[in-house]
């Protein structure tokens, strides 16, 4: 587990911890990274006064968790925006308290032109997300599991997370990768492209669950 709660400023120190704990989850062989985000304040836009390396030192840890091997779940609670809306934007499971406000756009303006953009705009397309990008509108939990931004509502996200994890239903093993692979792929891959790999991963699956020797079909 990673507690991101009450993140501000972008920092070497919040990277750090990222990758890390992305280091941590491959190593081990461990089959969720769960990240408990939320409690942002008020405090100066994010990401701070920093230089564009570090920003891209933060998009990198970004897209570590996004293709991670492990399940990647969310817990999140209370005021999410900035960094929070980020990382919760990478995860595969995405787990909000009754009263979880999200959102995009900044205190002071629009929504930093980061790579949150681009997500935002796959995840839920960009007539939704041009609105809660330029209007600083705040999202309610019921609008955003409407939109698909949170999977579950719970009174306990962190515990309500893990039990799901634990039950075993979500997917997990080494083939997450290969499944969240081919559907982030799939809004800039066209169908005579993309149905390579997915012809791979079904001769995979097959040979997994049902021993077929040789090459398949």
């Amino acid at each position: 587990m990673l507690d991101l709660r009450g993140l501000s400023e972008l920092t070497g120190a919040l990277i750090e911890r990222i990758n890390t704990a992305c280091d941590g989850a491959g190593s081990a062989g461990d089959i969720a990274l769960v990240l408990v985000l939320g409690g942002e304040g008020t405090g100066p836009a994010w990401p701070g006064p920093v230089g564009i390396h570090a920003v891209n030192r933060w998009e990198k840890a970004l897209r570590r968790v996004e293709r991670l091997g492990a399940l990647t779940v969310a817990a999140v609670s209370g005021r999410c925006v900035g960094p929070a809306v980020e990382l919760l934007l990478t995860t595969d499971y995405r787990v909000a308290a009754p009263d979880t406000v999200l959102r995009v756009a900044a205190d002071s303006g629009g929504a930093w032109p980061g790579m949150v953009l681009h997500r935002l705009a796959t995840q839920i397309g960009a007539g939704r997300a041009r609105g809660l990008a330029l209007s600083g509108a705040t999202v309610s939990m019921a609008k955003a599991t409407t939109l698909g931004l949170v999977d579950d509502v719970a009174e306990d996200p962190h515990t309500h997370a893990l039990s799901a994890v634990k039950a075993g239903g979500l997917v997990a093993g080494p083939e997450l990768a290969v499944r969240r692979g081919l559907v982030l792929d799939a809004v800039t891959t066209s169908f005579e492209e993309a149905l390579g790999a997915h012809l791979a991963a079904c001769d995979r699956e097959l040979r997994r669950t049902m021993a077929i020797p040789g090459v398949g079909v």
